[in-house]
C-alpha cells in the first residue's frame, strides 16, 4: 500500500512532468525563432546613400499569422516645413495625428496608394487625424509646401523591419514557416518593388535572404503634383 508521503511525492513528480511537457511550447517556439537578414544595394550612379526602406513578412497558408501588439499613438508632426518622422510603420486601423507646429497653415493630403485623404487648410497649433483603415503605402504631402513629404505604411503583420544607416535589415523573433517577403524602398517604382515580392521559407537560427539591388531615384518621393493633379505654382500666391 502506498503511504501518504509516497503518494505526495508521486503526485509532485506528475505535476512537474506535466508542466515540462505542456508549458514550454511558447519557450520552444522562442528558441526556434529566426533572425532574418537582408541588405539593399541602392544603385544610384555616382552616389551611394542610405535610403528609407521597409521589409515585412506575410504569413502564407499553414503558417500562423501573428497579431500586432496593442496600438499606441502615432503622430506625424509638421514642423519647419517637414513631416517628423518621414517614415512610419503602423498597424491597419491605427489613427495618426497630424499636429501643425509651424506658425502658418498646412494642407496635408494623400491621393496615391494606400489611404486617400485631404485634411484641408488648418492653422498653427491645431491637429487633425486620419484612420488608416486599409493595408498599403500612403505617400503624404502638403498642398502648400511641395518640399514636404512623408510615408505611412499600414500593415497587418508585426513582422517588419526598417532599414538601418547601412541599408541593412534585421528582423528578429520570426517563427519558422512560409512567408511572402514584401519590400518597399523610397524612390523605387512600385512595379519594380512588386518583382521583389517572393516566397521565403524561414527556419530557426539566422536566415540570410541576400541582397537587393535597387535603382533609387535621387528625388525620392519629391516628384509629385499638388492635390489637384497639377504642378505646384513656382511662386506661391499665398504668403504661407
Amino acid at each position: 500500500m502506498t503511504s501518504r508521503a509516497q503518494f505526495s511525492k508521486l503526485l509532485f513528480c506528475v505535476v512537474v512532468l506535466a508542466s515540462r511537457v505542456m508549458s514550454p511550447q511558447s519557450s520552444a517556439s522562442e528558441n526556434d525563432a529566426a533572425e532574418v537578414r537582408l541588405h539593399i544595394v541602392p544603385y544610384e550612379p555616382g552616389k551611394s546613400r542610405a535610403v528609407p526602406a521597409v521589409i515585412w513578412l506575410e504569413a502564407r497558408a499553414g503558417t500562423p499569422a501573428l497579431p500586432f501588439p496593442p496600438h499606441k499613438q502615432y503622430t506625424l508632426l509638421q514642423k519647419n516645413r517637414m513631416f517628423v518622422p518621414h517614415l512610419q510603420v503602423i498597424p491597419v486601423s491605427a489613427v495618426v495625428q497630424f499636429p501643425n507646429a509651424d506658425p502658418f497653415f498646412h494642407n496635408v493630403f494623400s491621393l496615391f496608394e494606400g489611404k486617400r485623404f485631404d485634411l484641408g487648410l488648418y492653422e498653427a497649433g491645431s491637429t487633425k487625424s486620419v484612420t488608416f483603415s486599409r493595408e498599403g503605402v500612403s505617400y503624404i504631402f502638403c498642398n502648400i509646401h511641395p518640399e514636404m513629404s512623408a510615408v505611412v505604411i499600414a500593415l497587418t503583420t508585426p513582422l517588419y523591419a526598417v532599414a538601418d544607416a547601412s541599408n541593412s535589415f534585421i528582423l528578429r523573433s520570426v517563427p519558422p514557416g512560409d512567408y511572402s517577403l514584401h519590400v518597399w524602398i523610397e524612390g523605387v517604382q512600385p512595379s519594380l518593388l512588386e518583382q521583389e515580392t517572393r516566397r521565403v521559407h524561414i527556419t530557426s537560427g539566422t536566415v540570410d535572404l541576400g541582397q537587393i539591388v535597387a535603382p533609387v531615384s535621387r528625388n525620392g518621393t519629391m516628384n509629385h503634383t499638388n492635390k489637384f493633379g497639377t504642378p505646384y505654382t513656382p511662386v506661391p500666391q499665398s504668403i504661407y
